[in-house]
């Protein structure tokens, strides 16, 4: 069996909350909560969820752009949860990352060729002339001309700011990259265009991708695996098929529900969400999704064991019966 290039285990981060006359700390914001979760080399896995969930909280603390509370980060045959910059710093260009909004993370001071180069410089690879030749090769493969280098990310339109990102996260000829919706500042006509260069450079350079997205229809087409994120947790996590064509937990059906139809003469049914999102300052004792939907079960929730358990194979949900039909409940505690 080949072993996951990355592995996360009981992954928390919790952000302090501060107040009073001496700024101390009076609570905890637990934006991650408990997270585990594998990828395998080549592999694409889907975090989906609604805004506030943690998902790009999680996807930063993987590439130690956060420090986490708790928990475990392997990434290969390393422990990164703890380690200093200093250790980091050779085991970067292993693994990138593309941000939501391409105009906040790209310096509008330095032109598109400073931007890519970076990586070089900061790792001391290549000549002068060296450099600028894979620079020019980058833009090339992510469809930009040459001749951008020269010019500022600004002068650019979204899509071609977000191919910048790209060409910059490839660089260091990474393992796995963290795609922090990618797509969803974006235009839909380029999010396809986007979406399709991802999967290419996937297959030509063999990367990995955690690829994050509130949106399921733009998961649906990239990954091998999904998991849903439900205020600060994993809630369910299968195939992209099983989830898409069967899905157990009731939040992950509101979801698929909410997707839009292309053809408008198809009505299907749409599940609404009652209630509002928990804080995760104070979030419930028991089942946070029981709580919003004031579930009759939800006593029953409080102080039990919550987590991930095989309902069928490679099939993974939360063990809430507020979320759960009776029958897959049944199915989850015979025997």
């Amino acid at each position: 069996m080949i072993p996951p290039l990355l592995s996360v285990t009981d992954l928390c981060v919790h952000f302090p909350v501060r107040g009073g006359v001496l700024y101390q700390q009076t609570a905890s914001v637990k934006a991650v909560d408990g997270v585990s979760l594998s990828i395998a080399p080549g592999e694409t896995l889907g975090l989906v969820g609604e805004s506030g969930c943690g998902k790009s909280t999680l996807g930063k603390a993987i590439v130690r752009l956060l420090k986490p509370t708790a928990g475990q980060i392997h990434f290969e045959h390393h422990d990164i949860t703890h380690s200093r910059q200093a250790a980091l710093r050779p085991l970067r260009r292993d693994f990138q990352m593309i941000f939501q909004d391409p105009g906040e993370s790209l310096d509008p001071r330095m032109s598109v060729r400073a931007i890519i180069e970076e990586p070089f410089v900061i790792h001391r690879l290549g000549s002068r002339a060296e450099r600028r030749t894979w620079v020019n090769e980058l833009l090339d493969r992510v469809g930009l001309p040459a001749s951008s280098a020269e010019r500022y990310s600004f002068e650019f339109s979204g899509g071609q700011r977000q191919r910048i990102g790209i060409a910059r996260a490839l660089a260091l000829k990474p393992k796995l990259i963290v795609c922090d919706e990618p797509v969803s500042a974006l235009d839909v006509s380029v999010q396809s265009q986007i979406l399709n260069l991802l999967v290419e450079l996937q297959k030509d350079f063999g990367l990995s991708y955690l690829f994050i997205a509130h949106d399921l229809s733009v998961v649906k087409h990239v990954s091998d695996r999904v998991a849903v994120m439900y205020l600060g947790k994993i809630v369910e996590l299968a195939s992209a098929t099983a989830i898409y064509q069967n899905p157990r937990h009731a939040y992950t059906q509101a979801l698929l529900s909410a997707i839009p139809s292309h053809d408008p003469k198809v009505k299907r049914p749409t599940t609404l969400l009652e209630g509002d999102v928990p804080s995760p300052i104070d979030p419930p004792a028991g089942s946070a999704f029981g709580h919003r939907m004031s579930h009759p079960r939800y006593q029953e929730t409080i102080g039990a064991d919550l987590s991930l358990r095989e309902i069928s194979p490679q099939h993974w949900v939360a063990a809430d019966p507020c979320s759960l039909s009776a029958a897959d409940w049944a199915l989850l505690n015979r025997g």
